[in-house]
């Protein structure tokens, strides 16, 4: 594909876009580790968004897969789910990361994190989202046991893995390249990464 097509997402940090019904979005885990938090917001009513509560009661899933659509919070369809290169292991059920989680994980200062660079990349469009959805972690291994706990794993994605999104209704769509770095969600070496993607 063409390099000047792609936007990345910076390492650490957020971008989003508009996107109009019946586009696609090319989701690339460029180096193979990256986790990204991925919103959808209506763009004629921020207030309606992607939820992963309803997606999960829709689906009767908590892991989405190629060929499903993902609901909002009024149970409309937004994004299309279309296709996926990774084994397919994609985490409906952590909330973004925040100032919050770091300070429990022992981080005193300031630390990037998933809340604040889905803000930043709506202020970026002039938007001004009505609260920070849950995300929908995309790329994160997140293994559920028979007993109900979870762990926090390395991705089982390759370089170059990807997913491809349709939009279900005209949406602004919002990345986080998740900047955990104190858990090995972005891989053993717990270094995030940039990541990018593509409107087709």
């Amino acid at each position: 594909m063409p390099a000047e097509n792609l936007i990345t997402i910076p390492a650490r940090k957020g971008k989003a876009a508009r996107v109009k019904k019946g586009q696609r979005v090319k989701l690339i885990n460029t180096h193979g580790s990256q986790v990204v938090d991925t919103w959808a917001f209506n763009s004629d009513d921020l207030t309606e968004f992607m939820s992963m509560e309803y997606t999960r009661v829709a689906l009767g899933s908590i892991l989405p897969k190629a060929g499903v659509t993902l609901v909002t919070n009024r149970r409309r369809p937004i994004l299309a789910f279309l296709e996926d290169t990774s084994p397919g292991i994609h985490d409906t059920l952590c909330g973004p990361c925040d100032r919050y989680r770091y300070e429990q994980l022992g981080i005193a200062e300031y630390h990037d994190n998933c809340t604040d660079n889905l803000w930043q990349a709506m202020r970026e469009l002039d938007l001004t989202p009505p609260q920070t959805p849950a995300a929908w972690n995309v790329f994160m291994n997140i293994p559920v046991a028979a007993d109900g706990t979870f762990t926090f794993e390395p991705p089982l994605t390759k370089p170059g893995d990807y997913v491809v999104l349709r939009a279900e209704m005209d949406c602004v769509i919002a990345f986080s390249a998740c900047p955990q770095d104190v858990v090995p969600i972005n891989g053993p070496d717990c270094k995030p990464t940039e990541a990018h993607f593509e409107i087709l």
